[in-house]
């Protein structure tokens, strides 16, 4: 089973957070995780904060609202 800190780290090397990372995030925050996982979110989160890591889903809306303009 992948853990949130794998996914995490995954992100955090790559720079990029694809979409289907994100869901299966979504869904391991659901479920019991350790301390170590809820602390790799966390800097899963700062690290999207100042633009370390891109995050596929944000693109994505980004590129429908300069589109729909």
């Amino acid at each position: 089973m992948v853990r949130i800190r794998e996914v995490v780290e995954e992100a955090i090397e790559t720079g990029y957070l694809t979409l289907e990372a994100e869901e299966e995030l979504k869904l391991m925050l659901k479920n019991k995780y350790e301390l170590e996982d809820f602390e790799a979110f966390i800097k899963l989160q700062q690290a999207a904060r100042i633009g370390a890591v891109k995050q596929e889903s944000r693109e994505l809306r980004e590129d429908l609202l300069t589109t729909s303009i």
